[in-house]
């Protein structure tokens, strides 16, 4: 539900804004979709393409679009057409898609794409990419990772913090990381036991990933990563 209520928010000015040109879809209109039945949720523009019209993806339909569109008596450039369309398809992207990391690129573009960006800069593959932090060592002193299980995209980077207990530092597991990745590479090299001191690495190979602190694994200082 929220992210159908921020998806409404950001087309309200440009629907505000449409001619009477644009196609006013039925409560009742469905489209089948893979096979599924879905409700046409943000038909914003009427460009006469099935893309346009059944939300289908206009990063894979680009060069089949006409990008010269007709609002009132005046046409709009191919640029600002094509922007139009890439927030039409994110935001049916944002209600449908399955995938958490999927739904949240989709959101960031349409963000972006709302605030006057360019297609260049909300495609770009750091656009929509965070920063996630893990604290060593609990508030309280005990030996964990916190949070012990977290799940980014591709993309993002995790930032570990030494925060009690220390030192600490962070190892991965050669038996339990995706094929071709180097553990040597994305574990620390260094202990760290001042409190604030940091250690970042940016993850892009999707998989499932386990670490934990070489001095306290035996305590059980251990924790899971997934990267979609």
């Amino acid at each position: 539900m929220l992210y159908k209520t921020l998806a409404v928010g950001l087309l309200v000015a440009n629907v505000a804004a449409a001619p009477a040109s644009v196609e006013q879809v039925e409560a009742d209109n469905f489209v089948a979709e893979d096979h599924e039945q879905r409700r046409e949720l943000f038909p914003v523009y009427a460009l006469g393409t099935k893309c346009a019209r059944r939300g289908c993806s206009i990063y894979s339909q680009i060069n089949s679009v006409n990008p010269i569109m007709s609002v009132g008596n005046k046409q709009a450039t191919p640029t600002k057409a094509l922007e139009m369309l890439a927030l039409n398809d994110d935001m049916n992207t944002v209600v449908y898609s399955g995938s958490m990391c999927t739904r949240r690129q989709a959101m960031a573009r349409a963000v972006g794409l709302a605030a006057g960006m360019t297609m260049a800069a909300v495609n770009a593959p750091s656009f929509a990419a965070e920063t996630k932090t893990v604290k060593m060592g609990s508030d309280s002193g005990q030996l964990v990772f916190q949070p012990d299980e977290l799940k980014i995209c591709k993309g993002d980077t995790v930032t570990w913090v030494m925060n009690k207990g220390g030192p600490h530092n962070v190892v991965f597991d050669e038996e339990a990381v995706p094929a071709g990745v180097d553990v040597e590479k994305i574990s620390m090299d260094t202990q760290i036991g001042d409190e604030g001191e940091k250690f970042s690495m940016k993850f892009d190979v999707a998989g499932a990933y386990k670490y934990y602190c070489e001095p306290h694994r035996g305590a059980g200082m251990n924790a899971d990563l997934v990267v979609e």
